[in-house]
């Protein structure tokens, strides 16, 4: 596989993972989609094992979705906003507290965007478990599942 046809995987998985933060927008699908690109193009075993890898994660988080509240969040006050600083703070944990950091980032950007509009602690955290109980839960479980898909992809492309 090229550089310039990795780079092209690199977008679709990149707005995958963006896509999770968008109501409407396909995510995991579209990150699904990026890593089957690189796995059919991809000539190592290594590349088959990431997309079934990726296939049961996905699964599974589609299956914890169905169990959690459904996305109710423009009622609860959530803007676009907000999910450009969870999806921010959730990328940054991932990456600096690998894999477990995700999830404390992304309630952590919830946080930092109510106390930049609130102002108050108390109002902030109150509006982080309104938007948590609201299908932010549910976003959260989709957006560390497509970052470890996101993850084991990168980690199988730089250990070429």
């Amino acid at each position: 596989m090229g550089v310039w046809e990795l780079l092209l995987v690199g977008v679709v998985v990149l707005l995958g993972l963006c896509g999770v933060l968008v109501p409407g927008v396909p995510g995991s699908l579209l990150l699904w989609a990026g890593v089957m690109w690189w796995a059919l193009e991809e000539p190592r075993p290594v590349a088959w094992w990431v997309l079934v890898g990726s296939t049961l994660v996905l699964l599974l988080s589609r299956a914890a979705r169905w169990m959690l509240p459904p996305r109710r969040l423009e009622l609860s006050g959530a803007s676009p906003r907000m999910a450009v600083y969870a999806g921010v703070g959730a990328l940054l944990g991932f990456v600096l507290v690998p894999v477990v950091g995700a999830i404390p980032g992304f309630v952590g950007g919830i946080y930092l965007c109510e106390r930049l509009r609130l102002g108050r602690h108390r109002e902030a955290a109150a509006a982080v478990r309104t938007a948590m109980r609201s299908g932010g839960s549910s976003v959260l479980a989709e957006l560390f599942a497509c970052l470890l898909v996101a993850g084991a992809w990168i980690g199988a492309v730089l250990g070429r």
